[in-house]
């Protein structure tokens, strides 16, 4: 219905907006993207991509949940029997099958592929955890991993997801943090995944719950704990810099929305029929908020999240590193700008000036190189003890 109605939407939208990619176009750019290495399929094996894509002839969502979860059961049962002759080829399909799993349920929940990720994790040491915090009479999941042999409470770093990614990606690329003593606890943002929450004005409190919860963890020292957050939870980690700064080290955030992105002109103008965005951005965002099913609908809430609205930036922050990309389409650099001039403290910041969402560049600064050269040392330098 979703996916119908984001059709409907690009027909009767104005001449300045541009039309959703057609199916054809849509698998035309996913085959690209897997061959390039490009989000959202960062290491999918284009042959799988192209295979899935051959049963798919509509937008229609359960026919492309069903094409990548044919293709991902594949690996998925060939893992299960290699468990105990070849654990290392079955955890090489795993992570096969849960990278389709995912992919699968793009942009939104389609299909799970939580049951590949964790036979995928049942390999790792340290293990991971599953993490069951009560919230207003539900719960909040999360996956906790922590350094092996560690010398006293380590810190910590809480993750939070975007719109379209989860925990579960954001727990495979923290694994690179733990040789460093650092633990990571990742979690759903408001909306997305296994959160019980919905996107709202104070939505954040459920993360200052997981703060309570990792308070409570004598393995971890509550006075070095750091977020991160990608895109939309870049907005969660921003506003938690601000209301829970004395609870914060840091905070990371890769294109934080802040102001401008949530007015109705950039929704009207830049969200719909986005092509830097694979398809369907608008759908995916109505599904993390409450009761939300038109694009008025959307114009008239997003504005209540802007962080200017809510009367939030320019008070007392936590330090932060702030990433983004002067090309990006989905948030505005002016938003980036904006968020480095307000605070009390010294911000870091790396914009790249050919970058896209995020700072990715393909071929130049994709997400892992990011990662791996920006985000975790800057974290590392920022969790380090007090000397």
């Amino acid at each position: 219905m979703l996916l119908a109605l984001t059709l409907m939407l690009s027909i009767t939208s104005s001449s300045q907006q541009h039309a959703e990619r057609t199916i054809d176009e849509i698998k035309t750019e996913a085959v690209h993207r897997a061959e390039v290495g490009q989000y959202p399929l960062i290491g999918l094996d284009p042959g799988d991509v192209k295979e899935a894509l051959t049963s798919i002839h509509t937008r229609d969502k359960d026919e492309w949940a069903a094409a990548f979860i044919g293709v991902a059961d594949r690996y998925m049962n060939e893992a299960k029997s290699l468990e105990k002759t070849d654990p290392v080829k079955a955890n090489a399909d795993y992570i096969r099958a849960w990278r389709l799993y995912s992919f699968g349920r793009w942009p939104i929940p389609a299909s799970a592929g939580k049951q590949a990720f964790l036979a995928h994790a049942r390999f790792w040491d340290p293990p991971l955890e599953i993490v069951r915090i009560p919230f207003e009479g539900k719960e909040i999941i999360g996956y906790l991993r922590l350094p092996k042999n560690a010398n006293g409470p380590v810190p910590l770093v809480l993750a939070v997801n975007g719109l379209d990614s989860r925990k579960e990606d954001l727990s495979e690329s923290f694994s690179a943090i733990l040789p460093f003593g650092i633990g990571f606890l990742a979690v759903d943002g408001p909306g997305t995944g296994q959160n019980p929450i919905k996107v709202s004005e104070n939505a954040e409190r459920m993360l200052s719950r997981v703060l309570d919860y990792i308070a409570t963890r004598p393995e971890i020292d509550k006075n070095r704990v750091a977020m991160h957050g990608v895109s939309w939870g870049a907005y969660w980690a921003t506003k938690m810099a601000i209301v829970e700064r004395s609870r914060l080290k840091g905070a990371s955030a890769q294109s934080p929305p802040t102001d401008t992105f949530f007015q109705k002109d950039f929704l009207m103008n830049h969200l719909i029929g986005n092509r830097e965005y694979l398809f369907d951005q608008v759908p995916a965002l109505m599904a993390i908020f409450d009761n939300v099913k038109t694009v008025d609908e959307m114009a008239e809430v997003l504005p209540k999240i802007s962080l200017v609205k809510q009367g939030l930036l320019g008070k007392p922050m936590a330090p932060m590193l702030i990433l983004a990309g002067v090309k990006d389409t989905q948030v505005p650099i002016s938003d980036i700008y904006l968020l480095l001039d307000k605070g009390d403290v010294p911000k870091t910041a790396w914009i790249n000036p050919q970058g896209g969402h995020l700072g990715r560049q393909v071929g130049v600064w994709p997400d892992p190189r990011i990662f791996k050269e920006v985000i975790i040392p800057w974290l590392v330098h920022t969790l380090k003890p007090v000397e």
